[in-house]
């Protein structure tokens, strides 16, 4: 196994290789306004440190989100781009169980992610590996009262400590954390999502509906 791992939907670009017992390699970079510039450069970056070529890779596991639109496509097309180029199948992971794995918990814990507009992508979790409820995105004050109590993994609570003052690592998903929980899932034959942005609500951009007829007077 050589299986390249990437996420793009948070401000984190990271990128890791691992080649099913250790991780060869790993590239995160945090800027929210430059996915697009940053991933090629990191996956070359990776390939390049391990000594290996995109033709050595065997498995590709890509973030899903939830994330913003923008940089969270850029994953997700690279993704699926490879996949078809290469011949190997792409293994789509909830960002917000990469973090949850990082975390390490053995216990009750959330994951609250940055959605921009003053909202958050969220979900509670029994243990680091065992996701309880789909990803939602909601307001912070919204959702405070069910998580309260719980260790919140996740950008969201350092933006919003009056609603999530129990904050844990990681901030951010790891494209190492993600290769590892992607091959534990191939070894015990666990499920992945396909290789599909969520979303959880409608990008900014809308297109623009019919004209308006304007009669004569």
């Amino acid at each position: 196994m050589l299986l390249l791992a990437f996420d793009t939907a948070t401000p984190a670009v990271t990128v890791a290789l691992f080649d099913g017992d250790r991780v060869l390699a790993a590239s995160t970079v945090v800027d929210a306004r430059r996915h697009g510039e940053l991933l090629a450069p990191g996956i070359a970056r990776v390939l390049d440190e391990a000594g290996r070529t995109l033709r050595d890779v065997t498995d590709i596991a890509v973030g899903v989100g939830p994330g913003p639109f923008t940089g969270l496509r850029v994953g997700l097309v690279t993704a699926r781009s490879f996949g078809d180029a290469l011949g190997v199948p792409v293994h789509g992971v909830c960002t917000l169980d990469t973090i949850a794995y990082g975390s390490e918990l053995a216990g009750p814990l959330a994951v609250v992610t940055d959605a921009r507009r003053r909202e958050v992508y969220w979900a509670r979790y029994a243990d680091a590996r065992t996701r309880l409820t789909e990803p939602a995105v909601d307001r912070p004050a919204d959702i405070a009262a069910e998580l309260a109590g719980l260790p919140v993994a996740g950008q969201g609570a350092r933006l919003y400590p009056d609603h999530f003052p129990k904050a844990v690592d990681p901030e951010y998903p790891d494209a190492a954390t993600l290769a590892r929980l992607a091959a534990e899932r191939l070894a015990g034959g666990g499920a992945f999502l396909p290789p599909l942005p969520l979303y959880l609500r409608r990008p900014d951009a809308v297109e623009p509906g019919p004209r308006k007829r304007v009669l004569p007077g």
